[in-house]
């Protein structure tokens, strides 16, 4: 088995030196050793040449990259193994021009890497949250005002958002976070994803005044900081804000403004997902 305690790009290069060394190991990962068929799991499988493999019950041929993000795919492991590397270490992510420069594709095919990658990251924002939950939604889009005169947006104040993704999350005080791309902030599309992820009646549900929240406390213990107050912290209770979400939504849209640049609604989610994917593996290593 390779080992894979790298810490560096440099190493990470000088272990999967070939692109043989990439089937190996990416064979280990997926198979343990043992082989088998994505038609028929339980199918004698023949090795054939070229790193092919044969489906005895069904006659098709397939190798260690069909059923996986990297089917079909014309770009190397190597590429593939580099690109991986760059984005989940990257903590505050990488845009597709410059990951073309660093793995040396085009931008078209650096941005079709990213996203498949991201489609993965998807597997970190599906956690069940109990304890302090803290509970908040976001925007996501430029500020009017920022913009050129003929670009600005009528009727793009508070929560109307002509121009702008609202993005609802949920994070649990020293543990994990989700966050979804919403249609809107009310309670009908905010208030299924709490009570889906959010499992303990005892939790402290926290959030803001918002009516999107209302009728939560019939399930959980709920408590509001009133931002139209200018409270953000309870003053008799100082556990009691919304501060900890707050800043991971500056952390987003630092990466959105300052990394991509611009991120269409269609493609939100990935983003989202990457960010939570860091945010909630964040005390682990890179090579890990």
């Amino acid at each position: 088995m390779i080992n894979t305690n790298f810490n560096s790009i440099l190493e990470l290069i000088q272990t999967f030196s070939s692109e043989q060394v990439c089937i190996e190991y990416l064979e280990q990962m997926r198979w343990g050793g043992i082989v088998e068929s994505p038609f028929d799991s339980a199918s004698k499988v023949y090795k054939c040449s070229k790193n092919r493999y044969k489906c005895r019950n069904t006659g098709k041929y397939f190798n260690v990259k069909t059923g996986s993000m990297f089917e079909n795919t014309k770009i190397s492991l190597q590429k593939w193994f580099l690109a991986i590397w760059l984005l989940t270490s990257g903590k505050k992510g990488i845009s597709s021009v410059q990951l073309a420069k660093d793995i040396g594709v085009t931008q078209k095919t650096a941005w079709f890497l990213s996203h498949r990658i991201r489609e993965c990251f998807g597997i970190e924002n599906n956690n069940e949250l109990a304890g302090d939950v803290e509970c908040d939604e976001t925007f996501i889009g430029g500020k009017n005002r920022n913009r050129h005169r003929h670009k600005k947006v009528e009727y793009s104040k508070s929560r109307d958002f002509p121009d702008k993704v609202p993005v609802v999350g949920m994070l649990q005080r020293g543990g994990k976070m989700n966050a979804y791309v919403v249609n809107d902030t009310k309670k009908a599309s905010i208030q299924p994803f709490i009570y889906q992820y959010v499992i303990s009646e005892n939790t402290r549900l926290i959030s803001d005044e918002w009516c999107g929240y209302k009728g939560l406390g019939t399930s959980y213990f709920h408590l509001v900081v009133d931002h139209s107050k200018k409270e953000y912290v309870n003053s008799e209770d100082k556990s009691i804000h919304t501060n900890t979400i707050e800043g991971c939504w500056k952390i987003l849209k630092n990466s959105v403004s300052g990394i991509y640049n611009f991120v269409s609604k269609k493609h939100l989610q990935k983003y989202v997902n990457e960010f939570i994917y860091k945010f909630n593996l964040r005390y682990i290593s890179s090579n890990e």
